[in-house]
């Protein structure tokens, strides 16, 4: 076996648990404010890797990712406010209904590739969001659903609010992340990448390249179900900027800002995204401008993302 082969796994674990601890020690000292924008860096953190299975490991560039978001966070919504459902079986409901919209829109964006791929799952996000919008009786339409409250979930010894809620999404996260791990490093992840790097080689070896592609659409899109149910929770209200075009934008920002196809980037990019957008947004209205220059300068002189920067200055 290749020895290095098998340390790079083991430092990449032992990397990731380090932050870990550190994410989860330093939020009892930290201001509330600080530990509010950490719960949602982790919220964007679990979809914008869950982009990265179908853009930096299946070279599916979708420009949609935020309709399944969007399903995740409303029946979230819907389900706690209307019906007064648990924790647990809105979060389940919000996985599983998320995981069959993705799998209804694979059949049919999966048959284009490239440019049309993308042009496709743009339209996607934008009926999505034009239901969101129009669909008034079951969305809330321009007004959205309010009122939605945190989740009661017991954490014997820790302060309940912000405090509560952060350990639960990071409790989360972490579940998120081993999973993310276990499926890159799987024979169904290597695949994948073999069909992103060359799609007619894998079609002539035997495997059933539309078969992976969409199993990587509704693994993706029940992740980020996932962290839609927990963004409304996170943030008490859903409407139809859930899923509008700066929203898909701001996931693929956050790829390619950490660096598509390493896992690890993009739960960096999520993170420095969601800081630069709240710290922007201080001084000026015009911070989705200061995003689409971050965007321009991360293209032009770090095409791999920081990851890739760090990598290279190594």
């Amino acid at each position: 076996m290749d020895v290095a082969a098998t340390r790079a796994p083991m430092r990449l674990v032992t990397g990731l648990a380090v932050a870990l601890v550190i994410l989860a020690g330093l939020a009892p000292v930290l201001p509330s404010y600080v530990v509010i924008l950490m719960t949602e860096g982790l919220i964007y953190a679990i979809a914008a890797a869950s982009l990265d299975l179908l853009l930096g490991f299946a070279g599916l560039a979708s420009l949609g990712h935020s309709a399944f978001f969007a399903v995740g966070a409303y029946t979230t919504a819907i389900l706690v406010t209307r019906h007064q459902a648990s924790f647990g079986a809105a979060l389940a409901a919000s996985i599983v209904l998320a995981a069959v919209a993705s799998a209804a829109i694979a059949i049919l964006v999966l048959r284009a590739t490239g440019i049309y791929f993308m042009m496709i799952t743009l339209a996607v996000s934008l009926c999505a969001w034009g239901l969101a919008y129009r669909w008034v009786s079951l969305t809330g339409g321009d007004t959205g659903i309010v009122g939605i409250p945190r989740p009661r979930v017991p954490w014997v010894g820790l302060a309940s609010g912000t405090l509560s809620f952060y350990y639960t999404v990071l409790a989360l996260f972490v579940v998120c992340l081993a999973l993310y791990l276990l499926l890159i490093w799987s024979p169904f992840g290597k695949t994948l990448v073999g069909i992103r790097d060359s799609e007619s080689r894998m079609r002539v070896l035997g495997y059933n390249v539309f078969l992976h592609k969409a199993v990587a659409l509704v693994v993706a899109g029940a992740f980020a179900g996932l962290a839609g149910s927990l963004y409304a929770y996170y943030n008490g209200f859903v409407g139809p900027s859930a899923v509008d075009l700066a929203h898909s934008m701001q996931f693929v920002l956050m790829v390619i800002v950490g660096g598509p196809g390493t896992l690890v980037g993009p739960l960096i990019g999520a993170f420095a995204i969601t800081f630069l957008e709240k710290m922007v947004s201080v001084f000026t209205e015009r911070w989705v401008m200061v995003l689409a220059a971050a965007y321009v300068v991360t293209a032009l002189w770090a095409p791999r993302g920081m990851l890739g920067l760090l990598r290279a200055a190594r």
